[in-house]
């Protein structure tokens, strides 16, 4: 039997992300006899060198004695072990281990030259790891841009310093809104041609509209007519928790039955609950966490809300026009994400209160099946994938 092709795809880790979801929806898309994926992820469990994360028994428990390697397992990795990929982590860069960094990171790939294609979703060292691959044989590496925008501080600071010039550091550059690759590959890149949009796509069928699975869904969360709205994202600066619920409590003075699902995890979550107790909503909120089966919860919202500060093109909002869901987005969202009439961008320099009007305004309406809307727009995964294996084997 032939030998799969190999794809390293290079991310901070393997839990519920965005990114890491939609990788994950094209993994199952691909004839796993021809191409192959594996994953380099970082954690701060690892001090020097690489590891990998599939390594069990007493070789991985003399390691956590040594204190070199104790890494708690990721969302998705059961799933990527099930399907034949490979787990390897590198320590988390920190600056200040820019030199240990480095070496980590070439001791990897001179231990590991089977891969075709290194894709490089965590652009932040993007300008280290690739150059090191391609040295190393790599015949083809490739930096994703998937966000546009940085975080506040020295973090954001330091992101936007290691990744100068990275458009010339990779063979490709891919970037999943046009958006999202002029922050990170710059505008002399984009107007040379050097960077290909391939927007953000999802498994169309899986999330589109059933009013069978609403209803289920509704009553297993205690809800029977409330208007319900939803927010799928980790609690962290980029997503705009706090606004998000100024803007609830102030449906909630027009809609008292209004009810609140959160979906996600984060260091900001604690602070949400005690606002959402302080905001006086506290027993309409439900902080339900990473979830596997978000589809689920899509189908029991009325309207999906996304008043984040910076986005790329955000996978969550495909997901929920899949859904068929009113979706009420901050001006900051690529319009490149709107695929349907369901979307509507406000500012989020306008107080909670218009946003509260805008949502009470659109409640009322017949949910529709979307899929074939989705696929013409260039926003399922399947048609997507046919279009990564060709790349990955060399045929485009």
């Amino acid at each position: 039997m032939k030998t799969p092709i190999h794809v390293l795809h290079v991310l901070g880790g393997v839990g519920l992300g965005g990114a890491e979801s939609r990788i994950m929806d094209l993994y199952r898309q691909m004839d796993r006899e021809q191409i192959q994926f594996d994953f380099l992820v970082h954690d701060s469990a690892v001090k020097n060198g690489f590891r990998d994360a599939g390594q069990t028994g007493d070789a991985a428990t003399q390691q956590g004695k040594n204190n070199e390697y104790v890494r708690k397992p990721q969302f998705y990795d059961e799933e990527i072990q099930s399907m034949g990929g490979h787990i390897y982590v590198l320590p988390k860069f920190k600056v200040y281990n820019y030199f240990s960094y480095r070496k980590a990171v070439k001791a990897f790939f001179a231990a590991h030259r089977e891969f075709r294609v290194v894709q490089g979703h965590m652009t932040s060292t993007a300008g280290i790891y690739l150059p090191i691959a391609k040295k190393a044989g790599i015949p083809v590496t490739v930096a994703h841009a998937r966000n546009a925008g940085v975080v506040k501080g020295l973090k954001g600071l330091a992101t936007r310093f290691f990744r100068r010039g990275l458009a010339k550091k990779a063979d490709y550059c891919f970037a999943c809104s046009a958006l999202a690759g002029q922050d990170v590959f710059g505008e002399e890149a984009m107007n040379a041609g050097r960077v290909k949009i391939i927007h953000n796509a999802v498994d169309v069928d899986r999330f589109s509209y059933n009013e069978k699975a609403r209803q289920e869904m509704r009553a297993q969360l205690g809800i029977s007519d409330e208007l319900v709205l939803g927010h799928v994202g980790r609690f962290e600066y980029q997503k705009n928790h706090p606004y998000l619920l100024d803007v609830f409590a102030a449906v909630c003075r027009e809609r008292p039955d209004a009810r609140l699902l959160l979906l996600g995890d984060g260091e900001d979550r604690a602070a949400m609950e005690e606002k959402s107790r302080q905001l006086g909503v506290a027993d309409r909120v439900h902080f339900l966490g990473n979830r596997g089966d978000v589809a689920r919860f899509y189908q029991a919202m009325d309207i999906f809300l996304l008043p984040s500060f910076f986005e790329g093109l955000p996978g969550v909002l495909v997901e929920a026009q899949a859904a068929g869901l009113r979706c009420l987005v901050s001006d900051t969202v690529t319009g490149e994400a709107k695929a349907t009439d369901l979307v509507t961008y406000l500012s989020i320099g306008e107080p909670p209160a218009r946003w509260a009007k805008e949502i009470l305004k659109q409640a009322d309406y017949d949910r529709r099946d979307t899929a074939q809307e989705m696929r013409a727009a260039g926003f399922d995964v399947q048609t997507q994938a046919e279009g990564y294996c060709r790349f990955y084997l060399g045929e485009i």
